[in-house]
């Protein structure tokens, strides 16, 4: 028994939580129709209420659509209009993004029992064969993505708590981190700080990868244990009320970053901070790297360097366009492009520099989830620390995971 976890983009355009709900757009009559199951009293009496076809006044009222009526309308409906638009958006579900979908559907595609890669795939085949013209020509993607990329009041209010669970889930992780536990072990730390605190759950897989795992830069499989000498990687964010956020912190497992770690994390911490400074409404993000970039050229002349490959890794760090990275918002990696105008208030993003060293086999990086304000930006997940010193410090206090019973097998 899966607990339901509503598609994204039909809980963004109503608000409700019913499995197999249907909604129909009328652009020329401007009216919205909502298809809901009938009542299934057997399941009420299993399970609890649901809202189904029959609290109609109920449904409008919460949703604000013109019509509520029963799924078995639908076929009729769509026939009646003769063409139909459907939305070509991969439906995200618990914990995917349209990254995750169209790996997805391209692994789906190699399958030789899978007949429909995608439900937008399988919408259009169903139409069609009751005789509906699809028009393929319609922006209904378009205009949901431009919708969800600027995120208003409320939303960048549960995006204030996500990131505010985010970065207690990742202070508990770093307190609670010591040699012979497992990655997966910090990640169940952050699950239960997400789950005491109201979160349906992860937003996505958890990343909490120690030693030569961190190279890989989405590691999953959260198995390993953490040795001494070792440091930690962690990105973890919950999803309350369908928004999510988004964090990259690095820590060492014995409590105290060694020279390397102080040398190259110290440096993209640094580098963190001035492109931070630099976000401003109205700029260009383009600019807002490369400004950035520039004030990072002095600070590689008088840091200090240890092996070359190292200052060379630093440099190539001006160049790289990723440091502002993708949207957040109900995915982690959310709808929407904001690299091509200039940012605008309400604009959410991973704040990711990154850095590379191929030679060692090194990846570097810290993560903030940043909105944009009428005046710079509001950082999401500030409450945890970012400076080495102050991880170590918050390293010394005690976290959940010792008053947690390790059974042995």
């Amino acid at each position: 028994f899966d607990y339901f976890r509503q598609f994204n983009d039909f809980y963004y355009m109503t608000g409700i939580e019913v499995p197999h709900a249907y909604l129909m757009l009328d652009t020329t009559s401007c009216t919205s129709t909502l298809y809901l199951p009938c009542l299934d009293a057997k399941m009420e009496r299993s399970e609890g209420a649901m809202l189904s076809v029959e609290d109609e006044e109920v449904v409008k009222q919460l949703t604000g659509v013109t019509h509520v009526k029963a799924r078995d309308s639908l076929r009729e409906d769509l026939q009646s209009h003769g063409t139909a638009a459907v939305s070509t958006l991969y439906s995200e579900g618990a914990q995917v993004c349209q990254d995750v979908v169209r790996h997805q559907i391209h692994s789906y595609a190699d399958d030789p029992l899978r007949e429909f890669t995608s439900t937008a795939q399988m919408l259009e085949k169903v139409v069609t064969q009751w005789g509906i013209e699809v028009d393929t020509s319609s922006s209904v993607a378009d205009v949901l993505t431009s919708m969800r990329s600027i995120k208003d009041e409320e939303e960048q209010n549960w995006m204030r708590i996500a990131g505010d669970l985010t970065a207690e889930a990742v202070i508990q992780a770093m307190c609670s981190t010591k040699v012979g536990i497992s990655e997966s072990d910090l990640a169940a730390v952050a699950s239960l700080v997400f789950s005491v605190n109201g979160a349906l759950g992860p937003g996505y897989r958890a990343i909490v990868a120690a030693g030569e795992n961190i190279w890989n830069a989405h590691y999953f499989r959260n198995n390993k244990t953490l040795l001494a000498g070792e440091h930690v990687l962690m990105d973890f964010a919950p999803d309350v009320h369908y928004y999510t956020s988004d964090i990259g912190r690095l820590w060492p497992v014995n409590g105290k970053y060694d020279d390397l770690h102080r040398e190259l994390y110290g440096y993209i911490v640094e580098y963190h901070k001035v492109l931070k400074r630099h976000i401003k409404p109205g700029l260009m993000p383009e600019l807002v790297m490369e400004n950035a970039a520039e004030e990072m050229k002095a600070v590689i002349d008088r840091w200090y360097w240890s092996d070359e490959s190292f200052k060379d890794g630093a440099i190539a760090t001006l160049s790289f366009k990723g440091h502002l990275s993708h949207m957040v918002g109900m995915a982690v990696h959310d709808f929407g492009e904001y690299h091509d105008g200039p940012l605008q208030p309400g604009c959410v993003f991973a704040l990711d520099p990154q850095m590379w060293i191929p030679s060692h086999r090194l990846y570097i990086r810290v993560e903030d989830t940043v909105c944009v304000t009428e005046d710079g930006i509001e950082t999401f997940t500030e409450r945890c620390p970012l400076e080495l010193d102050d991880v170590e410090e918050m390293m010394t206090s005690s976290g959940v995971l010792e008053h947690c019973p390790k059974l042995e097998y």
